[in-house]
């Protein structure tokens, strides 16, 4: 199995807070790897969080999803369907 996931960061300088998404066949493995800092991408955030995380059967399907949130329509669709967590941070 493969998961396509997105961490919640805060960019340590500005404050600002960003969508990191990914893709990995071991989420747990990748996830430490984010909080220890071994990422470059998201070693400028801090401490992360799993906001949001699906399962594919393949690699293939897994890395399509993953382009797919990574465009305008894809964090929109992520804004709304993490709307209620969102305004709770807020």
């Amino acid at each position: 199995m493969y998961y396509t996931y997105v961490l919640l960061g805060r960019d340590l300088k500005n404050k600002k807070e960003y969508f990191y998404t990914g893709m990995t066949d071991n989420l747990k493995r990748r996830l430490y790897q984010h909080k220890t800092g071994n990422v470059k991408t998201t070693k400028k955030f801090g401490n992360t969080k799993l906001v949001y995380c699906e399962i594919c059967l393949n690699k293939t399907d897994a890395r399509k999803r993953e382009l797919q949130l990574k465009t305008g329509f894809g964090r929109g669709y992520l804004k709304r369907r993490l709307e209620n967590y969102l305004k709770k941070r807020a």
